[in-house]
């Protein structure tokens, strides 16, 4: 197996359990999951559901550059939402981040998420 590397970013919130950023094996990248926590308070943000989500992405955006990728490097995408009503309103954020082909993809209703959060995602990633 390959040697695993782990990321961090200072730019994303510190992780709230026994958890990394991010491990890189190979020229894989594997993103663990991203609530809508601001990485100078690590509190939840005030707002709807896009608001939320742009603050996931951003610290997504933030744990890719630490392993010099971005969105383009990503090939799947998991989003988990506490009301698959705000689908849409993902789908339009994402939008803002990610250009054609996009990623595969996978969206699941849940229960509840850490915090009390709307959104949770994750993602992989190849690296060259």
């Amino acid at each position: 197996m390959s040697q695993r590397r782990i990321i961090h970013s200072d730019r994303a919130p510190k992780a709230i359990g026994p958890y990394s950023q991010a491990v890189q094996v190979g020229n894989t990248l594997y993103l663990s999951g991203q609530t809508p926590l601001d990485p100078a308070t690590g509190e939840l943000v005030e707002g709807d559901i896009s608001t939320q989500a742009r603050q996931v992405f951003e610290n997504l955006k933030a744990v890719l550059a630490a392993a010099n990728a971005d969105f383009g490097n990503v090939v799947r995408v998991g989003i988990y939402l506490t009301d698959l009503g705000n689908f849409s309103a993902v789908n339009e954020v994402m939008k803002q981040y990610f250009r054609e082909p996009y990623p595969a993809r996978s969206t699941i209703g849940v229960a509840a998420l850490p915090r009390a959060a709307q959104v949770e995602i994750d993602l992989v990633a190849v690296v060259d």
